[in-house]
């Protein structure tokens, strides 16, 4: 089948931060083909140019949501009528967005209806006039927005809403509705270069909620192509960081939170099915008014190849229960803690430096062993965007000098730092070869891949409970609440004094994330809801979608086979000697399972005569099913 793969930020661009999983999503599917319509967040990354794309992928269509809109986006002079549209749909629009409507499940004259009507009305003039972009920041836009925060009914917060405030939400609409005016919806018929857009998609898959799903949403509208959302960053939790930290007024926030949450509404309600990576993910997704029935947690998959099982010497092998003290050494990896991750002040690293202050004065032999990953280097975890505080340029330097302060900055200092891609630790897999219990004391995080890499290489770990840490580690390690240092400390020391039980649960730990956290699995996963989503989306006949009505498995997902056929291969011209069944080129009506694709081949249709059988050949399926063969014949 024919998938357009949705993405804001990341895949296809080298600094993208989906990049990864995208990337073996496209390479372990070799059974379909994609088409890429990407959307860059700024100038670098447009800079940053495009990954090396396997050939499976068709087309890639891109389109940037920073900057003013380019030319071709931009209309001189519209019509009256034109201008009297958009004002009306912009109005409901903004009616929606200011209203005080803050639960999913008001009624259905509520704004998510005004939402729903002014969104597909302003995506239809788009359409028919080839780009509105212009007057989403024209004045006409500001006056209306200005009109609907002084409306009854509205948020208290927007009353007070000023001229730069206003101007604010206007840019930030314009840019995020942008994909309303771009030229992804044309027809299903292809173009001089035999490629099409969104209408011949058989499945679309927006990989982030916000702008990503919004080609997606408008091509179920459209063309009634289902909808596919993968969210392992919920969106609408993305932007209340981001807003916060930003330093935005009041009357921004809450307009744009306003537009954002009905967003994410109108997306989960549209989608097919909504596929988060973690269990916290899915319970924002349900808050936010996604049905139950249609969520379904697909977890992230890491590269499991690069983290093997531990070699002889550095795994958690037990160590004899009776070693004396004596016997122990500073490089003994049962008496080395580790902590792997960038440093960042989400990580609480000073917690975690005052929490080995409690370790070392009960285990005075105890190491920790501090490896840093660059932010932009190999093995960056996805972490949600969000601006650094304004301290986050000297925070390396700051734990450096606390741990200095707590345990001396001589050579034989119980704490060290490291750096992958350094000369002692130059992959990313090296980090965890030092020892075997690795401690996770991030104070804010999403899905934990700093941990399941520990898992990988049969690590014990004790890890704070944030995000989906505890679905993560299950009952394989040790989970202490954040911002806790005694608990984690306690929790290391028992960990350091029983070396059987770092060693089992090292082991299960790695049989954990083998079966639940590898690429197989995500991609296993995915490739079972493609066909799923085929088998029971009703299709329609190209060109006569009409909203609301569609003719089920007119165009089966069988119908479009990767690759060329036989005639194809031979110019248009059958080869000597074979020639194409008699069914072959025709469509036979819906129902019939024998039917055929319209694609010719070298072999008859399943129950179905030979037309043609080679010369002095007499294959018995060239009889007629109820004519019996005489003894001895089928031998021939």
């Amino acid at each position: 089948m024919r998938v357009a793969l949705l993405t804001e930020g990341g895949y296809p661009y080298v600094l993208g931060d989906s990049a990864s999983w995208c990337d073996r999503l496209v390479r372990g599917l070799g059974d379909h083909e994609f088409d890429l319509y990407a959307l860059s967040r700024n100038r670098r990354q447009d800079a940053g140019g495009l990954l090396d794309l396997p050939r499976r992928v068709r087309r890639v269509r891109s389109a940037g949501l920073w900057g003013p809109p380019p030319e071709r986006y931009r209309r001189t002079g519209p019509s009256r009528s034109e201008r009297r549209r958009f004002a009306e749909h912009y109005q409901e629009l903004v009616a929606a967005v200011c209203t005080a409507d803050r639960s999913p499940a008001e009624s259905a004259s509520g704004s998510p209806e005004l939402f729903a009507r002014g969104l597909y009305g302003l995506a239809e003039l788009a359409r028919r006039t080839g780009g509105i972009a212009a007057e989403l920041g024209s004045d006409t836009a500001v006056r209306i927005l200005q009109a609907g925060c002084r409306a009854p009914g509205v948020f208290p917060a927007v009353h007070s809403a000023r001229l730069p405030d206003l101007l604010t939400v206007v840019r930030a609409l314009e840019s995020m509705l942008r994909p309303l005016s771009l030229d992804w919806y044309g027809p299903a018929a292809p173009d001089r270069a035999g490629t099409t857009g969104l209408a011949a998609a058989d499945l679309c898959h927006a990989t982030s909620g916000g702008a990503a799903a919004l080609p997606g949403l408008l091509a179920k509208r459209f063309f009634g192509v289902p909808l596919l959302v993968t969210e392992y960053r919920v969106g609408l939790r993305e932007h209340h960081l981001a807003a916060t930290a930003a330093g935005l007024s009041r009357p921004v926030r809450t307009l744009l939170a306003s537009f954002h949450r009905q967003l994410a509404q109108e997306i989960y309600g549209q989608a097919a099915l909504v596929t988060p990576g973690d269990g916290g993910a899915r319970r924002w997704q349900a808050r936010c008014g996604a049905p139950t029935a249609r969520l379904r947690t697909v977890h992230p998959g890491l590269d499991a190849g690069a983290f093997t099982a531990p070699r002889k010497g550095e795994a958690a092998v037990p160590h004899p229960p009776a070693a004396p003290a004596a016997a122990r050494t500073a490089a003994d990896p049962g008496r080395t803690l580790l902590w792997v991750g960038p440093l960042e002040p989400a990580q609480d690293l000073v917690g975690l430096l005052r929490a080995f202050a409690d370790v070392h004065r009960t285990e005075p032999d105890a190491r920790l062993r501090l490896v840093a990953v660059p932010p932009d280097g190999p093995g960056r975890a996805p972490a949600p965007r969000r601006p650094a505080p304004e301290a986050a340029g000297g925070y390396p330097a700051h734990c450096r000098a606390l741990a200095a302060r707590l345990f001396g900055d001589d050579p034989g200092a119980p704490v060290t730092f490291a750096e992958v891609g350094g000369p002692t630790v130059p992959t990313l897999a090296d980090a965890y070869a030092g020892g075997e219990t690795v401690l996770f004391s991030s104070a804010v995080e999403d899905f934990p891949v700093r941990l399941v890499e520990a898992m990988f290489r049969a690590r014990a770990v004790v890890a704070a409970d944030v995000g989906a840490v505890r679905e993560v580690v299950g009952g394989t390690g040790i989970v202490v609440p954040p911002h806790d240092p005694g608990a984690m400390a306690q929790a290391a020391v028992k960990l350091l004094r029983d070396p059987v039980r770092r060693s089992r649960m090292g082991a299960e730990g790695r049989a954990r994330s083998l079966e639940l956290f590898t690429a197989e699995q995500q991609i296993a996963s995915f490739r079972g809801i493609y066909l799923e989503l085929m088998s029971q989306w009703p299709v329609h006949r190209q060109g006569s979608y009409v909203p609301g009505t569609a003719e089920p498995f007119a165009r089966p997902p069988e119908a479009h086979v990767p690759g060329r056929t036989a005639v194809q291969r031979s110019g248009g011209r059958q080869r000597p000697g074979r020639r194409a069944p008699s069914w072959a080129g025709r469509v036979r009506p819906p129902g019939n399972p024998t039917a055929a694709t319209g694609l010719v081949s070298d072999r008859p249709a399943p129950q179905e005569p030979l037309a043609v059988a080679a010369a002095g050949s007499r294959s018995p399926q060239a009889r007629r099913p109820e004519t019996p063969l005489r003894s001895g014949e089928g031998d021939r």
